[in-house]
C-alpha cells in the first residue's frame, strides 16, 4: 500500500520502474476558483495517493480521476478526515499482520506531538517554508509505509508524483503544517474600547452588524465592549440592538442574524486601570480564539487624553501572538504638529506603522473611493489631469444646521477637525502621481509625496469664520470667540503637473445647506469661435467635472451645447449620472467601507505618519498666527454663505464661486 507523497515547490521526480500490483485509486489536481483568496494556512499543495478510499471523500471526475470540490477550507476538512483514516487503516492492518508495534505507537505520537507544537505555536507569514519541516513530513510518511506492509513483503517505494500539474489553478505549497492543523479558518475578536460612548453606539457597533449581515465578516468573529462602566453581556446587547438596521435591498433573516451578531457580543468592564483592564480582556478572547489562528482589532473610540495610556496598556497586556494585531485611531491626530508627533512617537514604540489605522469617516464615502477609479481607469480624463487644461480645483465641504460640532471641538475648530485630514486626505487622492499598484503603501507613499509638495499657506491666501448663534437657534455652542467653524484657503503645488493652479478649499458649519462635492474647471477653448454666442460671461463657457457625494451623489460634466430650435444660441448643461437612478443599491455607511478595510489591511485611505507630519506643516503658519491672535474669525449668519471675504479671496485667484 502507498501512501501519500507531498509536493513542495521544487521538482520532484518519481523513481523509474515502480509498479502498482493492487487496485488503486488516485488523484493529482484539486478544484479550487482561482478567485477564493486563501488564508496563508491553508494547503496548497498537490498529492498524489494509491489506496483504497471510501467513496463519499470524493467525487468522480474525467479519465477516471477523483476529484476534490469546494471552497479551501471545506478541502482542508477533507484531507484531515483522510489522514485520520488512512492511520486508522495503518493501525487495523498492523493488529491483523504484525501486531501492535511500538514502532508504529511511536510513529503516530510523533504525528500528536507534531500537531500539539504547530497548534501552540505563533502561526508564521505565508512566505515561512522550513526545510526541515518538509524533511520531517517525508520521513513520517516513508516510516508510516515501511511499517504498514508485512516483513515478508519487499518494501515498495513511496511514490513521488511528476512536475506535471494538470490543472492551471492548482494553488501552491507555503506550509507544510497543513498536515496537522487543518479545518479551522482564523478567528477575528473586535474590541470596541470605549463601547458605551455616543460613537460606538450609533456608528460602530451598526457599521459591524452590517458587515455582519452581509457576509463580510467570519462566522467565528466575536466581538467585545469594553468601557468603564458596570454593565453585563445583556446590557451591552440591549444598548445597541436598537441601533441595529438591517440593509433596505435585502432584509431576509434580519432578525435571525441579528440575534446570532448579539449572541458574540460580549462586555468587560475595565475598570480604572487600563493594564488591568486589558488583561482581563486578553483572557476573554482567548476562550473564544482556541487553539487556531488568532486575529485582533482593537478600535480605541476614547478621548485624545486618554489614547496613549489605553494604547500603551493594550499593546502590552491585549495584543495576540497567534496572528495579526490591528489598532483603529480616531481624529484628531493631535493639536498641533509637536503634540501630534509626541502621538505619532508613542504609537511607534509599541506598534509597527502596519498596524496602526488613522481613520478619518470621511474619507470613507464613495466619493473619495471613486477619485483614483475616474482618474486612472478612464481614458478620457488622464490626459487632461495637468495644469495643461485645468484652471482650478474647488474641494468643498459645508454642513447646514442639521450637523453639529463634537464635544471636542472647542479649542480643536474645523482646521484640526475637517481640514487636517479630509481635505488634504482628498486633494492628495485628486492630484498625486500614478502609483506603481493598488497597494495600499504604493498609494501611501504618493499621497506623502504630494502633501510635501503643497506651498505653506500664507495668511493672505486664508479666510476664517465663526457662525454667530444664539440659544434660540438650538445649536450647541463648544467654541470660544477664535475657535473657527469656517476655513475658505488657496492652496498651491510646486511640481511640474499643478503648478500654477489654486486649489480652493471651503469648509464650513451652520450654512445654508450640506453639500461635498469637487469641482475641476477647465481653461477656456482657445480661439473659441463662439465666444459671441456665450453671452458677455466666458466663464460659463467653461467645461467642468464635478463629482458630487451630497446631495444626490452623482458625476456631472458640464458641455456646451446648441439650444434645439431655428436661433442659434448656445447652453452649458450637465450631463449626469445620478447614482440613485442608475445604481439600485443602498450606499454603505463610511464606517462600514472602513472597518472592512482594516478587516481586509487595505489601508490606503488611513493617513500614515509621514502623511500626517505633511499636512501640520501645511497648516502650522497659519495656526501659529491663530494662537498669536494675529488672525481673527469673520462672523457670519448661521444659516448663511458664509463669511464675506471668501468671495474675495475666490475673486484674487480668478475663480468663480461654485453655487454664483
Amino acid at each position: 500500500m502507498r501512501v501519500l507523497s507531498h509536493r513542495t515547490s521544487k521538482e520532484c521526480r518519481a523513481p523509474a520502474g515502480k509498479q502498482i500490483k493492487r487496485m488503486s485509486m488516485s488523484f493529482s489536481a484539486v478544484s479550487v476558483p482561482s478567485s477564493v483568496s486563501r488564508p496563508s494556512y491553508l494547503c496548497s499543495s498537490a498529492y498524489q495517493f494509491s489506496f483504497g478510499a471510501p467513496a463519499n471523500y470524493f467525487r468522480s471526475g474525467s479519465g477516471g480521476r477523483v476529484v476534490l470540490h469546494g471552497g479551501p477550507l471545506h478541502l482542508c476538512r477533507k484531507f484531515c478526515g483522510l489522514k485520520q483514516w488512512i492511520l486508522e487503516n495503518l493501525h487495523r492492518q498492523h493488529q491483523r499482520k504484525l501486531g501492535p508495534t511500538n514502532e508504529y505507537k511511536s510513529i503516530k505520537n510523533q504525528f500528536k506531538d507534531h500537531s500539539t507544537d504547530q497548534s501552540g505555536s505563533t502561526l508564521s507569514h505565508e512566505d515561512d517554508v522550513s526545510a526541515d519541516s518538509n524533511d520531517q513530513t517525508s520521513k513520517i510518511t516513508s516510516e508510516l509505509e515501511e511499517s504498514s506492509l508485512p516483513s515478508s513483503q519487499p518494501h515498495a517505494s513511496v511514490t513521488e508524483p511528476t512536475t506535471s500539474v494538470e490543472s492551471p489553478s492548482m494553488p501552491q505549497t507555503h506550509s507544510s503544517k497543513f498536515l496537522v492543523e487543518c479545518g479551522e479558518e482564523p478567528s477575528l475578536c473586535i474590541a470596541v474600547i470605549g463601547a458605551t460612548g455616543e460613537l460606538a453606539r450609533r456608528k460602530i457597533f451598526p457599521a459591524l452588524f452590517a458587515l455582519y449581515y452581509s457576509g463580510f465578516l467570519p462566522e467565528n468573529v466575536s466581538i467585545f465592549g469594553y468601557s468603564r462602566k458596570n454593565m453585563t453581556d445583556e446590557d451591552l446587547r440591549s444598548m445597541i440592538a436598537s441601533t441595529l438596521t438591517c440593509r433596505v435591498d435585502h432584509q431576509e433573516n434580519c432578525g435571525d442574524k441579528m440575534d446570532v451578531f448579539l449572541s458574540r457580543t460580549h462586555y468587560i468592564n475595565g475598570g480604572y486601570d487600563n493594564r488591568e483592564g486589558m488583561s482581563k480582556l486578553n483572557v476573554l478572547m482567548k476562550q473564544f480564539e482556541g487553539k487556531s489562528e488568532a486575529n485582533r482589532i482593537f478600535y480605541l473610540s476614547v478621548p485624545q487624553e486618554a489614547l496613549i495610556n489605553v494604547a500603551c496598556s493594550l499593546a502590552d497586556n491585549a495584543q495576540t501572538l497567534k496572528g495579526w494585531n490591528r489598532v483603529i485611531i480616531e481624529k484628531p491626530f493631535g493639536f498641533d504638529v509637536l503634540s501630534s508627533h509626541r502621538l505619532t512617537q508613542s504609537l511607534r514604540s509599541k506598534f509597527e506603522e502596519k498596524q496602526i489605522y488613522r481613520i478619518d469617516h470621511l474619507l470613507g464615502r464613495n466619493l473619495i473611493e471613486n477619485l483614483t477609479v475616474l482618474r486612472f481607469a478612464n481614458l478620457v480624463f488622464e490626459p487632461l489631469w495637468s495644469r495643461t487644461y485645468i484652471r482650478n480645483v474647488q474641494v468643498i465641504l459645508s454642513e447646514d444646521l442639521g450637523v453639529q460640532a463634537g464635544r471636542y471641538f472647542d479649542g480643536y475648530g474645523i482646521i484640526r477637525d475637517i481640514v487636517h485630514s479630509h481635505i488634504l486626505q482628498t486633494i492628495a487622492l485628486l492630484a498625486m502621481e500614478t502609483p506603481i499598484s493598488l497597494d495600499g503603501e504604493d498609494i501611501r507613499n504618493e499621497k506623502a509625496k504630494l502633501l510635501r509638495s503643497v506651498r505653506k499657506l500664507e495668511p493672505s491666501d486664508v479666510i476664517l469664520g465663526q457662525y454667530k448663534g444664539s440659544t434660540r437657534d438650538k445649536v450647541d455652542l463648544f467654541m470660544n470667540s477664535l475657535t473657527p467653524t469656517y476655513f475658505a484657503a488657496a492652496l498651491y503645488i510646486d511640481n511640474a503637473r499643478w503648478d500654477g493652479v489654486p486649489f480652493l478649499i471651503k469648509a464650513g458649519m451652520g450654512l445654508i445647506q450640506h453639500r461635498v462635492e469637487i469641482r475641476i474647471q477647465f481653461h477656456r477653448v482657445p480661439g473659441n469661435l463662439y465666444r459671441e454666442r456665450m453671452g458677455h460671461n466666458i466663464d460659463l463657457a467653461t467645461n467642468e467635472l464635478i463629482l458630487r457625494d451630497t446631495p444626490d451623489e452623482a458625476i456631472l460634466v458640464r458641455v456646451n451645447n446648441k439650444i434645439p430650435g431655428l436661433g442659434f444660441k448656445l447652453d452649458s448643461p450637465e450631463l449626469n449620472l445620478l447614482y440613485k437612478d442608475k445604481y439600485n443599491v443602498e450606499v454603505p455607511d463610511s464606517y462600514e467601507h472602513l472597518l472592512l478595510d482594516v478587516i481586509n489591511g487595505d489601508n490606503h485611505l488611513f493617513l500614515r505618519s509621514d502623511e500626517l507630519a505633511a499636512a501640520w506643516n501645511i497648516l502650522t503658519p497659519i495656526l501659529n498666527e491663530i494662537d498669536k491672535k494675529n488672525i481673527a474669525p469673520e462672523l457670519y449668519e448661521l444659516g448663511g454663505r458664509g463669511p464675506v471675504g471668501a468671495y474675495y479671496l475666490w475673486a484674487k485667484h480668478g475663480v468663480r464661486w461654485a453655487e454664483d
